[in-house]
């Protein structure tokens, strides 16, 4: 029983992370556009929950994510679970490589990960309606937002990874408690 109440806690907060960022992103930011963009805040949750715990929880955490915009998106729906499935699994191939206060490899991820999200909704939702300039897209949209989302990273990021260690001590910590009885 006690491994199930951990396990829905450990749940409630993720879900608890994707909602706030989910707010942030489509409400607060989208007020403060720089160079007419707003930051990817949801990259930053899939990435960082992909390459701090692996591929499992990259691709679920990145499909109800996309879930999430599908729904509010009103778009092609799927569209969106499909792209932050894959960047959170390849995130989570990362895992090993990842070491918690060392701040370059989250933020080389997170950077590649929503440049390959803007290359992916080009190719979907512009690309099929022949619309071609990648040029104009790349320069104006993908890449300024990629360092809007860079910028903004660095906060969500040690958000989540101090969230994580907080998490994982609770439970450490229940379970030393259980090993005595």
């Amino acid at each position: 029983m006690s491994d199930f109440k951990q396990y829905l806690k450990k749940i409630l907060i993720i879900a608890l992370v994707i909602y706030v960022c989910f707010l942030l992103q489509t409400s607060v930011f989208s007020r403060y556009r720089l160079a007419g963009v707003t930051p990817n805040v949801l990259i930053c949750v899939v990435s960082t929950y992909g390459f701090m715990k692996g591929r499992k929880y990259g691709i679920l955490i990145g499909f109800f994510v996309g879930i999430l915009l599908d729904i509010f998106s009103g778009g092609l729906f799927g569209m969106y679970a499909l792209i932050y499935m894959y960047i959170g699994l390849l995130n989570g191939l990362f895992k090993k490589q990842f070491f918690g206060d060392d701040l370059r490899l989250p933020m080389i991820l997170i950077g590649t990960s929503d440049l390959i999200y803007g290359i992916a909704t080009y190719l979907t939702l512009f690309a099929i309606r022949s619309q071609y300039d990648f040029s104009y897209y790349l320069l104006n949209i993908i890449l300024p937002e990629v360092v809007y989302t860079l910028l903004v990273s660095i906060f969500v990021y040690y958000a989540i990874l101090h969230l994580n260690n907080w998490v994982e001590k609770l439970e450490k910590k229940g379970s030393d408690r259980i090993g005595y009885y």
